[in-house]
């Protein structure tokens, strides 16, 4: 329902500015529904890691002995879960968009190749960003406030709303060039053919790397930091 009435939104607003961000109406629309298909994989509303729990309940200790790094198992764990979420929740909204209002489907093996690395990158970059807000709960206690806020910064400067073409001026410069961008937006340019596929990549990857790199750095800083239960 709600892929359905964004697609009407941006159907209305492409109407009325015919070649906006250099999207047609069924570029507009295939956008809407590329997008739908990313919140589950990507949790873009936040989520989808248990650390948070962990911490307050002491089990973060067990974690943080165990011979395994803790930010690459929580990566092998999310990863694992946004196969599937894509499979179940992702496809089905794509394929729903396809039948009541027609989307683009790439003929071109080569932008599928594109689109599927962009898309795997972006996961880790979404993991990335939601692993640091996990990590917070250390200092914070409660990661509510945090949550919160990674929303809206994610809804608004992904790409997730409208495509970030549109944001005018500084806005839209500032926009491109942050990490979220690399979630939604990127990715689903790949899929359209509307973004250079090595700039692209070579721009997710560095945001994936940046954001591992701090995570690393926070899960090292909470091993002097973590005060257990009755410890």
């Amino acid at each position: 329902m709600f892929g359905v009435l964004r697609a009407y939104i941006l159907i209305a607003l492409w109407q009325s500015r015919p070649g906006l961000a250099g999207y047609d109406v069924t570029d507009a629309v295939t956008f809407c529904f590329v997008t739908q298909a990313f919140i589950g994989p990507m949790q873009l509303f936040g989520g989808g890691l248990g650390i948070p729990e962990r911490i307050r309940s002491g089990d973060i200790a067990l974690d943080l002995v165990r011979p395994a790094s803790l930010q690459l198992w929580s990566l092998a764990e999310d990863l694992g879960r946004a196969a599937y979420l894509f499979l179940v929740r992702g496809i089905p909204p794509m394929l729903l968009g396809a039948a009541l209002f027609g989307i683009v489907v790439p003929a071109d093996p080569g932008r599928w190749a594109a689109f599927l690395t962009g898309f795997a990158i972006a996961v880790v970059v979404s993991f990335g960003w939601r692993y640091l807000i996990a990590l917070s709960v250390c200092w914070l206690v409660d990661d509510r406030g945090m949550a919160v806020l990674s929303l809206v910064l994610t809804t608004f400067f992904s790409g997730m709303m409208v495509p970030l073409h549109i944001f005018p001026g500084w806005l839209g410069d500032l926009a491109a060039s942050l990490p979220w961008a690399a979630m939604v937006q990127l990715p689903t340019d790949l899929y359209l053919g509307k973004a250079p596929v090595l700039e692209t990549l070579a721009f997710q990857t560095f945001w994936a790397v940046i954001l591992l790199g701090l995570g690393a750095l926070g899960t090292r800083a909470i091993r002097h930091k973590v005060v257990i239960q009755g410890g």
